[in-house]
């Protein structure tokens, strides 16, 4: 496994960041690390890091114990913190010369990491010049200088525009192909367009983890449908799979089915053995966020 974490706990005074927390990644993955503010995510990932020590438990990285084998975890990690920390008045290739210096990596290595993250029409650039897509680009270059197995990225894409956005995403796409990814960010669409597994975090523990398709599979299917005539409620709940019947307005209803079956066909019928007529007949599925919400809600 790249990353093993077993009844991991990491207390600050009274408070709990961690509480018991296990879970394992292996490789090639990309798995996205949710939850709200204060969930204990950057904990996780500093103490995975080698930043900080936890409380109880066990962790380890690329077979590395984080506690007592600290140095060989720093050498087999990719870390790009949520605050990426440049010095702005260093060129993009002084910068890595003396990241590359520091792992004591060659320096075709540095132009390779330059290709690799779209650097080179910005290399002659100071870090203070480049826009916040291009210093996330920076902090990813910097992070993979020393080939590692295993990439820890906290909030990558924060205040990035669109553009930025999808340049990124598919550089960590194309990463997570042959590497570990262990990121966390607050923007669901990212996560589904990135990851491969998903894990959330609420008040220190964890309360999924699941393969993103398998979560998506188990997700309520709801239909919004409008009828010409206004229907009981107790009618509608005799359909199969129903889960909830709401009436929004007049005869309008949103009705959430419990399976990921497309129930329309359902819906057709019921309104046709009831001589109504069907005025519009929408299908949604639950997204990511709304999971999100109802797994986090206090």
């Amino acid at each position: 496994m790249s990353i093993k974490v077993e009844q991991l706990s990491k207390v600050y005074g009274s408070q709990k960041a961690l509480d018991n927390v296990s879970f394992s990644v292996g490789k090639p993955e990309i798995v996205g690390f949710l939850g709200p503010n204060g969930a204990g995510k950057s904990t996780m990932m500093k103490i995975l890091t080698t930043y900080i020590d936890a409380s109880s438990g066990e962790a380890e990285v690329n077979g590395f114990n984080v506690t007592t084998q600290s140095h060989e975890v720093q050498r087999s990690v990719g870390y790009l913190p949520e605050h990426n920390p440049l010095y702005l008045d260093m060129y993009i290739k002084e910068y890595l010369t003396f990241n590359a210096d520091i792992y004591k990596v060659g320096k075709q290595r540095i132009a390779e990491v330059i290709e690799l993250t779209g650097l080179s029409p910005e290399a002659h650039k100071k870090m203070g010049e480049l826009s916040k897509g291009y210093r996330q680009r920076v902090g990813l270059a910097t992070a993979l200088l020393h080939d590692p197995e295993v990439l820890i990225l906290d909030e990558p894409t924060t205040g990035l525009d669109p553009n930025q956005l999808v340049s990124i995403r598919e550089l960590i796409k194309t990463i997570g192909k042959t590497k570990t990814v262990f990121l966390s960010t607050h923007i669901m669409q990212e996560v589904e367009a990135m990851c491969d597994r998903v894990i959330i975090i609420n008040k220190g523990q964890i309360v999924t983890d699941k393969r993103l398709k398998d979560l998506q599979s188990g997700k309520d299917q709801v239909i919004l449908v409008e009828f010409d005539y206004r229907v009981e409620d107790a009618f509608l709940q005799r359909l199969p799979h129903v889960k909830n019947v709401k009436n929004i307005y007049d005869f309008t209803y949103e009705i959430t089915f419990a399976t990921d079956m497309d129930m329309r066909p359902k819906v057709f019928d019921f309104a046709h053995d009831n001589e109504l007529k069907i005025l519009q007949l929408n299908q949604k599925n639950e997204s990511l966020e709304e999971l999100f919400r109802d797994l986090t809600k206090d």
